[in-house]
């Protein structure tokens, strides 16, 4: 008996998803391409505030070189992203608003608990500051995250990600 509620717990925490995604009612602020099994529009994935939010948000808190302090970061997990869209492949293209772009391995975001951030302490990130989504590692986690390497791959006002 332990054995099936061992199960089922697993099976409930961890979400599948195939086929066609919801279509999102706010405004899409976030679409992703590529190598994707599940879109909701044109072989694609958009998503607004409200459908990433559903995915379940986390927060944590690190320093990094844009703030002073530890600052409280509070996103999806990019791991959980991917899951949701079935990304295949072994990158991902990640493009700002401004069309800045930065290649991330897929595996970062296993490894290191990734997010895509919606709010920095507790508010939502307006696009002058950084928003309205930004990718962020928990820097003070592992100490080899405190390197340009990483900084470079955390692409603040993310837009758009194609999955290679």
């Amino acid at each position: 008996m332990r054995l099936i509620v061992m199960l089922l717990s697993f099976m409930v925490s961890t979400q599948i998803w195939a086929g066609d995604l919801a279509k999102p009612t706010g405004k899409v602020i976030l679409t992703l391409s590529g190598n994707i099994e599940n879109t909701n529009r044109d072989g694609k994935a958009v998503l607004d505030i409200a459908s990433l939010e559903k995915l379940g948000v986390v927060s944590f808190q690190t320093t990094s070189p844009w703030y002073n302090g530890r600052t409280t970061f509070t996103g999806i997990p990019l791991q959980k992203l991917m899951d949701y869209v079935g990304a295949k492949g072994s990158v991902v293209k990640v493009t700002a608003l401004n069309d800045y772009t930065t290649i991330i391995p897929l595996s970062d975001f296993k490894k290191y608990n990734v997010i895509l951030a919606l709010k920095i302490n507790g508010e939502y990130m307006p696009i002058r500051d950084k928003g309205p989504l930004f990718v962020v590692y928990p820097y003070d986690s592992i100490p080899e995250l405190n390197n340009q390497v990483y900084y470079s791959r955390s692409a603040w006002q993310v837009s758009r990600m194609d999955i290679e």
